[in-house]
């Protein structure tokens, strides 16, 4: 062992040699050595949203949240459960274990919300399950406004063109619209006109039900020609709406018009986006 030691008294370079090399050796595998003590990892979350037009949060917690809180909560991998229940609207947030299997735990999720679907009211809107793995906001946000447009029509035109052509980037997940506002025919009823009419809002419901539908008529068909035909059962304006037949006393047809005021606007108000102080409208923009 001392001849060992004592080559490297007796030759100095050599031993700077070695330590330089051992040296190089070690600082080389640091760098490329994989980190295996503290791995990379990711939560995954898998939310259920479900609507309910026109209930309160009361209604929402008792008939919609706990029937289906209820049925996820024995879902494999969960860590813990949190929900909120407010106007319209219940979410329900699912957060899984690291160890966990993102992909089982979302079919076994989609598989007991079907079965909780059966106990909910007939109107609720179909619940909207969406998992999302790593951090849970956007790498980019896009914001577009204008002085010509409002927001419902920026929105639609983020829908029919920009959000597309974003989705199909090399890299991009998801292209999510916030603070927009989609167009719709808002129906202010008057009170006092229904009254007097003797038409309630069930009537209006009916009425809009029965008659503003797609229909599929089908086709006409000879020896040497087909024809599709194309019934127009849809309503398309504010006048069409106005002239639509809600109730008949009599030989008097009572029509929308005449107990509401009818124009076109966006679906909801109860959210809206500002950039540099003017409204607008903006584009997440999710990695995978």
């Amino acid at each position: 062992m001392n001849a060992f030691t004592d080559l490297f008294i007796r030759r100095p370079v050599l031993a700077s040699v070695v330590s330089l090399l051992i040296l190089l050796i070690g600082a080389v595998a640091g760098f490329k050595l994989q980190i295996r003590q503290f791995p990379e990892t990711s939560n995954t979350t898998i939310t259920v949203t479900t609507t309910y037009p026109g209930a309160d949060a009361d209604v929402i917690k008792g008939f919609v949240t706990t029937p289906i809180e209820q049925a996820v909560a024995s879902t494999d991998g969960i860590d813990t459960l949190v929900s909120t229940s407010q106007q319209n609207v219940s979410t329900i947030t699912l957060y899984l274990r690291l160890d966990a299997n993102p992909d089982r735990a979302m079919s076994d999720t989609l598989s007991k919300v079907n079965q909780a679907r059966r106990v909910l009211p007939k109107d609720v809107n179909d619940p909207v399950i969406v998992k999302q793995t790593g951090q849970g906001f956007a790498l980019m946000y896009l914001t577009f406004s204008s002085t010509v447009m409002d927001q419902a029509q920026i929105t639609d035109y983020l829908v029919r063109v920009v959000q597309p052509q974003l989705q199909t980037v090399d890299g991009v997940a998801n292209a999510q619209i916030l603070g927009g506002q989609t167009f719709a025919m808002r129906i202010w009823l008057d009170p006092t006109r229904m009254a007097a009419r003797g038409v309630t809002a069930n009537d209006v419901a009916a009425a809009l039900a029965a008659n503003n539908f797609i229909s599929a008529a089908g086709e006409v068909k000879s020896d040497y020609t087909q024809i599709s035909i194309d019934a127009q059962t849809s309503l398309e304006s504010a006048q069409a709406f106005g002239k639509l037949v809600i109730a008949t006393h009599g030989d008097a047809l009572v029509r929308l018009g005449q107990v509401a005021t009818i124009d076109l606007g966006p679906q909801s108000n109860d959210s809206s986006a500002l950039f540099d102080g003017q409204r607008a409208v903006f584009i997440g923009v999710r990695s995978p």
